[in-house]
């Protein structure tokens, strides 16, 4: 598995471009749901999420062999999906 981390100031808000976000999925969820389902060609993780989320989809994305990127928080995470919330992760699907 590959696995990147990215600080609040290394983090690009455009990170995630337009052609991914019509393909992205956010959620815990629905990441599991990709990862099992060998869809995910990405996984997007915020480190300050629980640990068990967290651990598990680093864990079901190292089985299925999906880059991991690490971004700092949850906020972050939620502006780069273009939501208004937090979101503990999000996959970009093939």
């Amino acid at each position: 598995m590959t696995k990147y981390n990215f600080s609040d100031t290394e983090c690009d808000k455009t990170m995630i471009g337009d052609a991914e976000r019509s393909k992205l999925q956010v959620g815990y969820k629905q990441a599991v749901r990709a990862l099992n389902e060998n869809k995910a060609s990405k996984v997007y993780v915020a480190e300050d999420c629980d640990d068990h989320i967290k651990d598990g989809v680093s864990k079901i994305a190292e089985e299925s062999n999906t880059p991991v990127f690490f971004i700092s928080t949850m906020k972050e995470l939620g502006n780069m999906c273009k939501i208004e919330v937090g979101a503990s992760c999000a996959v970009v699907l093939k």
